[in-house]
């Protein structure tokens, strides 16, 4: 992988792309947010937030096989 690819694989989404891909509305997003549940986090100079495709996926995995 070259370092186009592996810029393109871990693209920072918004929190709207990642709510569309979590399929949750954003009041869910931001009450994982709260209470420390949701993927971290960069805060750009303009106060937007991001979430590097990379973090977002180990998320996910670290979510795997909780559920009752």
């Amino acid at each position: 992988m070259d370092a186009r690819e592996a810029y393109v694989r871990d693209e920072l989404l918004t929190v709207r792309e990642v709510i569309a891909e979590l399929r949750v509305p954003r009041s869910t997003w931001y009450q994982w947010r709260q209470v420390g549940k949701a993927p971290r986090v960069s805060k750009l100079p303009n106060g937007e937030l991001r979430v590097r495709r990379s973090v977002l996926e180990n998320w996910l995995t670290s979510l795997e096989g909780r559920a009752p």
